[in-house]
């Protein structure tokens, strides 16, 4: 059954100016913008695929014909200078921004835009399904694109998508997945992709794109160094040596340093981004329902955003607060008793045959070793034995999709600024699965979903209905996750950087080009 997505914008005309003239330069300099991260940077080299911790690295490499921006909450040009729709919402018509070249030196034009977007929805992987209502594509002229629609979204929203939503060149090689997955790039970005080292600690580079259209008149880096260092402690040493930049988490002590350190500047901002607690509903002992309400039941959601100080949100329903979905008022709470109860049902439980349970979660995430060690302990008294392992994202993500283990801990953010990936990609049947990690099968969940993105656009009091049944049908009905919190993006940098902002729609992403270098 076909997956749309959700739209939440309205259909409007934005309008902006060509960037002015700048020199054709790449800055010179030999000091690096240093981003250090706590897991792997690349899991997928293909645009048209990629769908997880890249992003921070293709945001800079790759562009999208439009900019989602927090402020006005609507697109804003980008590749796109200006668009307009029809009064219906089936027709999108896209003016391009001369002078832009790929990386491969050929130019990017309406041709170019209809091959890439048609590529990556053939993928059908991936966020590739946000392009689910485009019939057709039609080229007006080199810079004029035309969309054709089954059915009414905002297309400008959909095509400021963090993934699946990049144009590059598809002629880049004859193989062109071949060619990507050896660590190449077709973007138009500012940067370019120089080297990049799998499972290394300076694990990818990059460097300024001398022909980008945005030219290098001011003050820029010249290079990126993306860094894995999973040891939070150790990175904030880096920072404080300058030999880091930035740092995209750090833990509440570490982050409370960093607010009072001379010489560091920090953010701290609501996010999109939700830890889920995924439980296995296809096998072993959490496929019987009762288990994994215990589990639900067990998890201290109250003692765990005190323990993190300030670096987390209570969760309530799926959706977080900001987003069309979003349920109030239905914040998790602890209760031993009933999960006591629901083991001892199961057969389980303080007095019953004891249980192993498998946990997964991200090397290098704090937050998730706090909430397996308070998780571990309190399964302890319901005579339940937590087996955690914390592993590499790729290596944890692999395992989860050949269902390696009972309770898969995930971060989640949305494709793009709306609610329907939570349950979309999440939640909704995939075989194989991707990232529905709970393999929850339900036709009827299903069912209530595949309405929501067109409705998101004609009726949205009904949209949100039917994200309020299907939030109790996951959480409380069939129990498939539990949500711990909803993180803050608290992030740490070198003092003498200017002009970071924190954009949530595009999660753990520093849009390089726009920084002013610190001396």
């Amino acid at each position: 059954m076909r997956r749309r997505l959700a739209a939440a914008a309205a259909l409007v005309l934005l309008a902006a100016c060509s960037a002015p003239a700048e020199v054709q330069q790449a800055p010179s300099g030999e000091s690096p913008f240093v981003y250090v991260k706590n897991t792997d940077v690349v899991t997928e080299w293909d645009p048209s695929r990629s769908y997880s911790n890249e992003i921070i690295a293709f945001q800079n490499v790759y562009e999208t014909l439009t900019l989602w921006n927090p402020v006005t909450k609507k697109s804003v040009p980008r590749l796109a200078t200006s668009w307009r729709s029809s009064a219906d919402g089936r027709t999108w018509t896209f003016s391009l921004r001369p002078g832009v070249t790929f990386h491969t030196g050929r130019p990017l034009d309406g041709e170019a835009v209809k091959a890439s977007i048609e590529r990556t929805m053939q993928a059908r992987t991936g966020a590739s399904y946000i392009w689910d209502a485009v019939s057709s594509i039609r080229v007006e002229g080199p810079r004029t694109v035309t969309f054709a629609l089954k059915y009414p979204v905002p297309l400008d929203l959909v095509a400021s998508a963090g993934y699946a939503a990049y144009i590059y060149d598809t002629k880049a090689a004859p193989d062109l997945g071949k060619w990507f997955q050896e660590g190449r790039d077709a973007g138009s970005g500012p940067y370019t992709v120089v080297k990049w080292d799998k499972g290394k600690e300076d694990e990818l580079t990059l460097k300024a794109y001398d022909r980008y259209w945005g030219g290098w008149r001011r003050p820029h880096y010249n290079t990126i160094k993306y860094r894995a260092v999973p040891d939070r402690e150790r990175a904030y040493r880096m920072l404080q040596r300058g030999e880091a930049s930035f740092v995209n988490r750090l833990d509440p002590k570490l982050f409370a340093l960093a607010s009072a350190a001379p010489g560091l500047r920090t953010s701290d901002r609501p996010s999109f981004t939700t830890a889920m607690m995924l439980f296995n509903t296809a096998a072993g002992p959490m496929k019987d329902v009762r288990v994994r309400k215990a589990v639900q039941r067990a998890v201290d959601y109250r003692g765990l955003v005190k323990a993190l100080k300030g670096s987390v949100m209570p969760a309530s329903g799926v959706i977080p607060e900001g987003l069309l979905g979003h349920v109030p008022d239905d914040v998790p709470k602890q209760d031993l008793a009933v999960s006591s109860r629901l083991l001892r049902l199961a057969g389980y439980g303080p007095g019953g045959r004891p249980l192993r349970l498998r946990l997964t979660y991200a090397e290098g995430e704090a937050d998730q070793e706090v909430l397996v060690r308070r998780l571990r302990a309190t399964l302890r008294t319901l005579n339940v034995t937590l087996e955690a392992r914390a592993m590499p994202w790729n290596a944890q993500w692999e395992l989860g999709k050949k269902r390696g283990q009972d309770i898969f801990v995930m971060y989640w953010w949305p494709d793009y600024a709306d609610g329907y990936s939570y349950f979309g990609q999440v939640f909704r049947s995939a075989d194989p699965p991707v990232f529905n990690l709970s393999y929850l099968k339900d036709q009827g969940l299903d069912a209530l979903l595949d309405p929501v993105p067109e409705l998101t656009v004609t009726d949205k009091p009904t949209a949100q209905q039917a994200y309020e049944r299907a939030t109790t049908r996951v959480i409380d009905q069939r129990a498939a996750a539990a949500l711990p919190w909803v993180a803050k993006s608290q992030r740490a940098y070198l003092g003498g950087i200017q002009g970071y902002d924190d954009n949530p729609a595009y999660p753990d992403v520093v849009f390089v080009y726009d920084l002013r270098p610190s001396a």
